[in-house]
């Protein structure tokens, strides 16, 4: 992973069940990254959902996206 690049995890199914509670929506609903991104983790497959934490000035932002 490069330095500038935000860090990107592989939700577990718990996590990922979660969230899409939480926002009370369904995985289609969520953005997309194509499984040959190469930020994505190893293992990554079409359906997990990733969370991305980027950092700005000290602030944490979080997004994320299912795979396809």
């Amino acid at each position: 992973m490069h330095i500038l690049q935000p860090k990107h995890t592989k939700l577990s199914e718990k996590e990922k069940n979660q969230l899409l509670e939480e926002l009370r929506i369904s995985v289609s609903q969520l953005p997309k990254i194509l499984a040959t991104d190469p930020a994505l983790p190893e293992g990554c497959q079409k359906g997990d959902v990733i969370k991305i934490e980027r950092k700005d000035e000290g602030e944490t932002y979080t997004f994320y996206r299912v795979v396809v």
